[in-house]
């Protein structure tokens, strides 16, 4: 799949709910929607044919400490000669009281790409955590080896020098989803995030049958060593649980906050 900062009460007991909940999901709600994420020296691990039927949505409950938080959302859909993935977050109602979250991050793809994947040809990222914004975007020019940064908010522009194959960090993610994953056998990825290109290990734990709402799932656990200060920056570790076929679904996500963690569990989808 480092990564960014993700960051009711009516009474004095909910008071110290509520400003942990906000780092929760300050540190935290981001993991759930797209977390994964994973030198110039570029390993690429075999890659299964087309794992992905489009289009998919998956759903879901964003938790911190056993209490629901907010929503999120993947969504991948084919757009003609281009594919969309777009992610989302937004806080529950009692948590927007005092912070909202509303988060959207999409990003569009060519069909052609290293080990028949797709190339990245736009990012956008628009935030809302509280009275933070971020408005920011990258379009890929990998023909070129170039790549052009926009801050909306800012006004601010910067041009990169890439190296392909390289990704934005949520196409990143489903470019792990594609790859052939063994236990003890880390993967490796190259990201631009943030002005930044960084080349991100992926380790793979172990395997694990794990029993949610939506049913009894055959996983296997991946862990992003993440650096990056973007989006997907995080203090904590991050695990997350792939379901160990062709299609690795991403049925739960996990990271450590202040107090306690965040949680994402699937309770709904098309996949």
């Amino acid at each position: 799949m480092n990564l960014s900062n993700v960051k009711e009460t009516v009474s004095a007991a909910r008071m110290t709910m509520t400003i942990s909940a906000q780092r929760g999901l300050k540190t935290g709600v981001l993991v759930a929607v797209s977390c994964i994420i994973l030198s110039q020296a570029f390993f690429l691990p075999s890659a299964y044919p087309s794992p992905f039927a489009m289009p998919e949505k998956l759903i879901y409950d964003l938790t911190w400490t056993g209490i629901k938080a907010g929503t999120a959302s993947l969504e991948l859909r084919d757009d003609g000669d281009n594919v969309k993935i777009l992610s989302t977050a937004q806080s529950a109602q009692w948590v927007s009281v005092f912070y909202t979250v509303n988060d959207q991050v999409e990003s569009t793809l060519v069909k052609k790409g290293p080990e028949n994947f797709f190339q990245p040809a736009q990012h956008r990222l628009k935030i809302r955590e509280g009275r933070h914004r971020r408005d920011k975007e990258i379009i890929f020019d990998c023909d070129k080896s170039k790549a052009y940064y926009i801050d909306h908010l800012k006004n601010e522009r910067k041009d990169l020098e890439i190296t392909p194959p390289v990704f934005d960090a949520l196409s990143g993610f489903y470019y792990v989803r594609s790859l052939k994953l063994s236990v003890g056998q880390p993967v490796y990825i190259t990201i631009l995030d943030n002005k930044k290109v960084w080349n991100v290990e992926v380790q793979v734990l172990k395997k694990e049958k794990i029993t949610l709402p939506t049913g009894t799932f055959d996983t296997i656990v991946v862990k992003p060593m993440l650096k990056s200060e973007g989006i997907f920056y995080r203090k904590g570790e991050i695990f997350i649980w792939l379901t160990n076929d062709k299609k690795h679904i991403p049925v739960k996500m996990q990271t450590k906050v202040a107090i306690g963690s965040i949680t994402a569990t699937l309770v709904r989808g098309l996949y």
